[in-house]
């Protein structure tokens, strides 16, 4: 949530920079109208509170008088006073709630050092990486047998079933089998294990509050996109960066203890409610996924350092997979709302004949942090702070499962593992027709 009184001080640099996201400023113009209004009324409130304040010491002088009849007309006129009071305070309120439900649905500003752009054909690419690029190895090409999509790679050796998991869930919830459900298990705490050095690893919920979906931004702009329980009011977490962000929710920390960092393995779950008819064959659009995030509470001078900490992470997992992969710098037209700059890592897929995004890195400046009331304490003193926040995937497996079965797919259908995931695999690399 953008700072309200930055839009008052600066409302034109703010509204430049929205349009930078392609916002034509009306939003911060309504926002304007809004405030005035609401402190108009939170004025007239004080002012008849005071009066009515007043009023009450003049019916006590009256009493003390004798004089009854004034006490009456001041107490009657103190009665109606009150009444106005109370209807002011209900008008403030509801204005009160308007602007927060207009600042709710503005987006972050972006970074000045994010491009600029319309939407994705406008992000940077900033480079590829594959095996052997560092000797000088050229661009991979990929044989016949490697462009296989994944789906019937999956069919083929009894490890992933589409049809069961549709049958079970309906469309789009995978099902992985035998070696499958292995290969993504092993994934997972390869990441895990991977993060430890810096990251404490957390289990959080996979149900969140409205409260904690709204400190991230994902509510109110993205409630089509998730699974919302109405009975208890609990939403299915389209990522571990939403209990994540919420982990010090309107706590004040000590700037010694920053930065936080956190990293968790969740099932996340998304409707894709956009995307209906498109790309609904095999993982590359599912309802449920299981990813590794990596989140940082930091002070604004250590955001970017801990921002390019986690690229590096997902980078060198991507890396150790031996998986061709590029690295995209989001334009200001295809960033997140809460963000405010954007690294998304794609990976070449050869069965499908694409890259795929398997990370989004970002940083969120204060923008969730005012949102979920995260502060800290600065160590030269002065008042609390409102924390950065930056996180990121590291890494979506539903996608980089697909892709290691297509590129490491043999020329008589078996499908070999990259070696760093022998101690989870048993040390079983190999993945064969049953």
């Amino acid at each position: 949530m953008l700072d309200l009184h930055l839009i008052r001080s600066e409302s034109d640099a703010v509204k430049e920079s929205l349009r930078r996201r392609g916002l034509d400023g009306s939003e911060i113009d309504r926002v304007l109208e809004l405030d005035i209004e609401h402190r108009r009324l939170l004025q007239r409130q004080e002012s008849l509170r005071s009066e009515v304040k007043s009023l009450s010491k003049e019916v006590g002088a009256a009493k003390r008088a004798g004089d009854e009849e004034a006490a009456a007309a001041v107490q009657a006129r103190s009665r109606a006073l009150g009444d106005e009071e109370r209807e002011a305070a209900h008008a403030a309120e509801a204005i009160g709630a308007e602007v927060r439900a207009q600042l709710l649905v503005i987006p972050n500003l972006p970074s000045p050092d994010a491009p600029d752009g319309a939407g994705e054909e406008d992000n940077v690419e900033l480079r590829r990486w594959w095996p052997g690029i560092e000797e000088g190895a050229p661009e991979p090409t990929y044989e016949d047998h490697q462009r296989v999509p994944h789906w019937e790679v999956g069919e083929e050796l009894s490890i992933l079933d589409m049809e069961r998991g549709a049958k079970i869930a309906g469309s789009m919830f995978p099902l992985f089998r035998g070696a499958g459900s292995r290969l993504l298990r092993a994934l997972g705490s390869f990441a895990l294990d991977s993060h430890l050095d810096a990251y404490e690893e957390v289990r959080p919920p996979t149900f969140a509050l409205t409260e904690t979906l709204t400190a991230t931004g994902h509510l109110p702009k993205f409630h089509e996109e998730a699974y919302l329980m109405e009975r208890d009011d609990l939403w299915a977490i389209p990522t571990a960066e939403v209990p994540l962000t919420s982990f010090h929710r309107g706590e004040i920390l000590a700037e010694e203890d920053l930065p936080v960092r956190l990293t968790a393995l969740t099932p996340c779950f998304r409707r894709e409610a956009g995307a209906a008819g498109r790309d609904t064959r095999g993982l590359l659009r599912v309802h449920e996924f299981d990813k590794v995030e990596l989140f940082a509470y930091t002070t604004p001078d250590q955001a970017e350092a801990a921002h390019l900490d986690i690229l590096e992470r997902a980078e060198q997992l991507l890396r150790s997979l031996g998986l061709h992969y590029r690295v995209l710098d989001l334009c200001t037209g295809d960033i997140g709302g809460s963000a405010a700059r954007t690294f998304d890592l794609e990976v070449y897929s050869p069965g499908v004949d694409r890259w795929l995004e398997v990370s989004s890195v970002s940083w969120f400046s204060d923008y969730q942090a005012r949102r979920a009331q995260v502060r800290y304490r600065p160590a030269g003193g002065g008042g609390p702070q409102l924390v950065h926040t930056v996180n990121g995937s590291a890494l979506a497996w539903a996608r980089i499962w697909a892709a290691l079965v297509e590129v490491g797919r043999q020329a008589d259908g078996s499908v070999k593992l990259p070696e760093v995931l022998s101690p989870y695999l048993g040390g079983r690399l190999e993945i064969s027709r049953p």
